[in-house]
Order: structure tokens, then C-alpha cells, then sequence
């Protein structure tokens, strides 16, 4: 009876233990089939987001063709506004004495004054401040905005007052740029505004210019804007400051822009009196770009489709940072549902819209700490994910990367296509200044950049396109 008893619960112990095995085995074969699930995700988008040389260069060559019909012709019929600033001159790095600027952003403003010394001479008594706009401020009219913000402007100059030798009793320019889309830059004549964070569309048909001045006047401030132009174009004029080579510049952060200067005869649209210097400055208004040969998947499609402008601003959707990281998202997203990345349950907060931000995506992309600490934190913070594994966090980290890499890779074709336009590449040294918390911040996004651009010129021709951090 004893040996029965025994046999049994030897046999029981057996089955018991063949059943864990195959349990174990099925489990494990659950997780290969999952992680082969990821992995194909992960190679078709990739595939998808692919950016090679040529591809490169037919994207710049559609760009070059765009700016060309867009400066022939006063009707909107290409992607770029190409927006004429009429500014009459920029910067030769000879300008001497005290200059304050004022940049309008989405919800605050800068404020800066700098002392210039002329040829050769550093730049001194360097002083600036960011102030937040009110949310009720925000919601009144321009003339208000512009009130409160002469009157911060006021305190500034009163606190960082020019006592060099070059006061005088004339009136001071004052430099003005705008972080906004506009219609329409224009110096002293009517401009349509697209506001796209203030409530302030009593301005559309109204001069933004005298407006601005009017509030200058009302605080007795000696200064009057002569421009109002996006500061994409501040940025261009402050790399021509240091450098009579620097032809373009180019925002690469929440958004993005690039601005470059144009012989007069190459802009037929042009109505004025030729400009002394034969030069125009130009906003591309390049977000609103599209080509054919833009590498677009799935994802970009539907984040176009459920966007505030769908079918618009295309080139912006797939290079600035407002969207790199919505990008991401929806990729780890679909991994999440179809391969379960994150476990049997899809993480609730995965599936909001726009949570994951630029910064946090350069933290979990650059993360070289073993088993990728960094980015467990990141998922855990942003998302609510708190049990991913290495071989989750390793494929976040390969989506931010082809993410990022098409980003930067379509942001130096696009470099390469002006510097095309203006015919310098074969034949005249060349500076961009870039500017923007993308480049300036994520440092695989700026070394992806700056390799595209030299990939695509090859060891001869790269020399002669420099691209640079703005100065500010």
C-alpha cells in the first residue's frame, strides 16, 4: 500500500512538474512572439523613416523648385509664402553703442539690450529677461498686450539705462521679433497676424507697427520699431553680426522656420525700389513644405488627420519638437496593443495625446546607463509604466532614434536646398545659424544634423556649408 502511495505521488509530482515546464515553455514562447511582434514593428517603421542620400536630394531639390515659383508669383500657390521683411539692410559687425530688442513669443517675452563695439570689439553690458504674460493680458485686445508689455519694457530700460557716450536726445530704434506665423511682415503698413496663443484678432486689419509704437509713446519711452519681423530673421541678422558669410538661419525647436537672404533680382514678386545693398531677406515659412519624397508613415498620417491643420504644415510635423515626441508616442502605442511592450494591459497614459515632451525624449535617448535607468525613470514619470523591462526600454530608445534621425536628416536637407537656391556651394563658403531648443539641447538630433549635411556634400563640397549655434 505504501509503494502505491508512493508511486502515485511520485507520478502526481511528475505531471506537476511537467506542467510548470510547459507552462514556463509557453510563457516564454509568448514573450519571443511578442518581442518578434516589436521587432517588426520596429524595422517596418524604420524602413519607412529611412532617409538615404538621394532621397535626401530630391527633397531639397523640391524645396529649391518651390522657392523659386513661390518668389516668382504674388499668388499663394505653392507651400511657402516666401514672406518678403523689406528689411533694408543687416548687420555688418561695425555697429557701435547701446541696443535693446523685445522678442513676443507664445506666452512670454524677452527683453535684451547689448552694447556693440564695433569691428573687432566684444560685446558688453549684456543684459536680459523673460517675462510670462498674464492669462488675463493674454486675452485682451493688441493695444493692451502691447501696453503691458511697454510698461515692462519701461522698468527694464530704467534699470539698464544707456549712460554710454553715444546718448543723445535722437530717437533709438528698437528692435522687434515675433515667434508667430504671419501673413504678412511688413514695415509701417497694414499686417494680418495669425495669432495662434492671443485673442487679439482686432489687429488684422490694423497697423501692428503704430500700435506697438503708440504704447512705446504712452510710457515715454524715446524709441520707435522701424520692423516687425519673426525671430527667425533676429537670428540671421544676429549671425551676420559676427560673420559677413552667415546667409541663412534656422529654427529648429518647438516649431520651426529658416530665413535667408536673396539677391533682389532673383525675386521677381519684388515691388519696390531696388535695395541699396541688392539684398532681400526672406522667411521661408518652410513648416508649411511638403514633398512627394517626404518618408511619412502610419503614424504621421494619423497624427496630420487629428491635428488642428490637417494637410498643413507637413515639413513642421515631421521635423519640430511639438510633434517628435507625439511621434514616438504612437509608435510605443501600437507595440503596446499588438506586442504588449508594457505587459497583458495598455498604461492608460500612453494613450494621451502629446504627453511626452522633447526633453524627456532626449533624456531616454541618450541614455547610456546600463539597462537604461534612465529611461525606466522617464517611463515611469511621464507614462505611469513601472515594471518595463531592458528589452522594452532598449526598443524606446530605437524608436526615439529613427524617430529623431528623419528629423534631422530632412531639417539638413532642407539647409543643403537654400544654400543650393542661392547657388554656393560649389563656389563660396557658406554659414547657417541654428537656433532652437532641439538643436541646442538634444545633442544626437544637432550630430545627426550636422553629419546629413556633410553625407550629402561628400568630404569635398562639405567644407564650404558651416553649420553653427546662433549667437543669440
Amino acid at each position: 500500500m505504501r509503494k502505491e502511495v508512493v508511486v502515485v505521488a511520485a507520478v502526481s509530482t511528475a505531471a506537476t512538474i511537467a506542467a510548470v515546464a510547459a507552462l514556463v515553455r509557453q510563457r516564454r514562447r509568448r514573450k519571443e512572439q511578442r518581442w518578434k511582434q516589436t521587432q517588426t514593428i520596429l524595422r517596418k517603421f524604420a524602413r519607412e523613416c529611412a532617409t538615404p542620400v538621394p532621397r535626401l536630394w530630391q527633397v531639397a531639390n523640391a524645396l529649391v523648385s518651390e522657392m523659386q515659383a513661390s518668389l516668382a508669383s504674388n499668388e499663394t500657390t505653392t507651400d511657402l509664402n516666401m514672406l518678403l521683411s523689406y528689411l533694408a539692410s543687416l548687420p555688418n559687425g561695425e555697429e557701435k553703442g547701446l541696443y535693446y530688442g523685445i522678442n513676443l513669443r507664445a506666452t512670454d517675452f524677452l527683453i535684451l539690450c547689448a552694447r556693440l563695439g564695433g569691428k573687432n570689439e566684444p560685446i558688453s553690458d549684456l543684459h536680459r529677461e523673460e517675462i510670462s504674460i498674464p492669462s488675463d493680458v493674454m486675452c485682451c485686445t493688441s493695444q493692451e498686450l502691447f501696453d503691458y508689455i511697454a510698461g515692462e519694457f519701461a522698468k527694464f530700460v530704467n534699470a539698464h539705462p544707456d549712460n554710454g557716450n553715444d546718448t543723445s536726445a535722437k530717437e533709438k530704434k528698437l528692435g522687434y521679433t515675433w515667434s508667430h506665423s504671419v501673413d504678412q511682415v511688413t514695415t509701417l503698413s497694414p499686417s494680418a497676424i495669425k495669432w495662434k496663443n492671443f485673442a487679439a484678432n482686432d489687429t488684422v486689419e490694423e497697423t501692428l507697427v503704430t500700435n506697438i509704437n503708440q504704447a512705446l509713446a504712452k510710457h515715454d519711452l524715446n524709441m520707435r520699431v522701424y520692423a516687425l519681423v519673426d525671430d527667425t530673421i533676429g537670428s540671421l541678422a544676429g549671425g551676420r553680426f559676427y560673420n559677413r558669410d552667415c546667409v541663412a538661419a534656422v529654427t529648429l525647436g518647438t516649431g520651426t522656420n529658416a530665413a535667408y537672404v536673396e539677391s533682389s533680382q532673383a525675386v521677381p514678386k519684388w515691388q519696390g525700389p531696388s535695395p541699396k545693398s541688392g539684398e532681400i531677406v526672406i522667411s521661408t515659412e518652410w513648416g508649411n513644405f511638403s514633398s512627394s519624397s517626404f518618408p511619412v508613415t502610419e503614424f504621421d498620417a494619423s497624427l496630420d488627420a487629428e491635428s488642428l491643420n490637417p494637410g498643413s504644415m507637413i515639413f513642421e510635423k515631421l521635423v519640430s519638437g511639438m510633434y517628435l515626441g507625439e511621434i514616438v508616442r504612437r509608435v510605443l502605442l501600437r507595440m503596446a496593443k499588438e506586442a504588449d511592450l508594457f505587459g497583458d494591459t495598455v498604461p492608460p497614459k500612453l494613450m494621451m495625446p502629446y504627453l511626452l515632451r522633447p526633453p524627456d525624449m532626449a533624456t531616454m535617448h541618450q541614455d547610456t546607463s546600463e539597462d537604461h535607468e534612465l529611461v525606466r525613470e522617464k517611463l515611469e514619470e511621464v507614462f505611469g509604466i513601472t515594471d518595463s523591462t531592458p528589452k522594452a526600454r532598449e526598443a524606446v530608445v530605437e524608436v526615439c532614434d529613427i524617430v529623431t534621425e528623419r528629423a534631422a536628416r530632412l531639417a539638413a536637407a532642407g539647409i543643403v536646398g537654400i544654400i543650393k537656391k542661392l547657388g554656393r556651394i560649389e563656389l563660396k563658403k557658406s554659414v547657417v545659424n541654428v537656433e532652437g531648443g532641439l538643436y541646442e539641447h538634444y545633442r544626437i538630433f544637432r550630430n545627426y544634423l550636422h553629419s546629413s549635411v556633410w553625407e550629402m556634400l561628400g568630404n569635398e563640397l562639405s567644407d564650404n556649408v558651416i553649420v553653427e549655434p546662433s549667437h543669440g
